[in-house]
């Protein structure tokens, strides 16, 4: 065989692979990810780390088109639609606003949606347990935790009176803010504390926020459930340590990064666990017959260091409560 022919023979193989390869490619499964703001959620570690439990390596047997909706709803409407242009054989989708975008955009491709608040008054399921059309995921409790969070953050600050609730208006559906709402001012009216309703619509209004906690002498705030103000946990941390003010979050990423104190779901371990969602439909499973999953475990976590800096003294009771304290 001459030199030419060989070149071209081998060329020709090579050409081969390549076209056979991006075959193989494109038949890979396709996960459509949206998140709702302009990176992944800090608990999407757990989703990635559940899909390699499972046995999927991005690029190798799993394809992940992403898509930030930057917090603008106008926006989760747009990249919902794109994403099922796309024709996506699951869309995995932070958070309960853009998860209705995503219910708008397809009654067929298959959702799962991480770390909903309450999926059956924002009419994205019928019930938990039979979660009826397209839609199924993990809730991680929004409005059933808030009186527990007010009690404990009494219980570390004696001689509260004053409470700020740090709030996203547009974080869910109306039925659930006015849900979350609803049991905000019942656990401080239980609680006799006077309570600020302080709304930030978007990370923009974070500083004026505190600047209006100040204003009304509050001792210490709430962080209300919301995506948005999850995704803004360090600046929120940075705002409360800069005004000296102690703080009950939603997530104990609040809390290692310095925040006070924090009871909730694990939102990772949420996340982790929409991975075995994905699996099961990808192998064929119907979204209407597998249960939307509640929180097996809450956390309570401390921040003895900030405590310190913020001149309190946690009561050794608390301490003992605490699934994990902080040094």
């Amino acid at each position: 065989m001459k030199r030419r022919e060989f070149i071209t023979l081998i060329g020709g193989a090579a050409a081969l692979s390549r076209a056979a390869g991006a075959q193989q490619k494109g038949k890979l499964p396709v996960i459509g990810m949206l998140y709702p703001g302009p990176t992944d959620v800090p608990g999407a570690i757990g989703f990635y780390q559940g899909l390699r439990e499972l046995g999927y390596t991005e690029g190798l047997n799993i394809v992940i088109e992403r898509r930030y909706g930057e917090w603008n709803t106008d926006r989760f409407t747009e990249l919902a639609a794109d994403l099922v242009r796309l024709k996506v054989d699951v869309i995995v989708v932070a958070s309960t606003s853009p998860a209705r975008a995503a219910k708008q955009a397809t009654s067929t491709i298959p959702i799962v949606v991480g770390g909903m608040a309450d999926p059956v008054e924002d009419e994205l399921i019928v019930s938990l347990s039979r979660p009826g059309g397209n839609i199924t995921g993990t809730t991680f409790l929004g409005p059933e935790l808030i009186a527990k969070r007010f009690g404990l953050l009494k219980d570390a600050i004696p001689g509260l009176s004053r409470v700020a609730a740090l709030w996203h208006p547009a974080a869910y559906g109306k039925g659930t803010m006015e849900g979350i709402l609803r049991e905000t001012e019942t656990a401080a009216q239980a609680l006799r504390l006077q309570l600020q309703l302080v709304p930030a619509l978007g990370p923009g209004d974070l500083d004026g926020a505190f600047a209006a906690m100040n204003r009304e002498h509050a001792d210490a705030f709430i962080q209300l459930p919301s995506a948005m103000l999850y995704g803004e946990h360090k600046r929120i941390v940075e705002l409360a340590a800069k005004n000296r003010l102690p703080a009950m979050y939603a997530a104990r990423e609040f809390v290692e990064d310095g925040g006070l104190m924090s009871y909730g779901a694990s939102l990772p371990d949420l996340f982790r666990r929409t991975a075995a969602y994905v699996d099961k439909i990808l192998k064929g499973a119907n979204p209407a017959d597998l249960p939307v999953e509640r929180p097996t475990k809450l956390e309570f976590v401390v921040n003895l260091k900030t405590a310190k800096e913020l001149g309190l003294v946690v009561p050794r009771e608390m301490l003992l409560l605490a699934d994990e304290v902080i040094e």
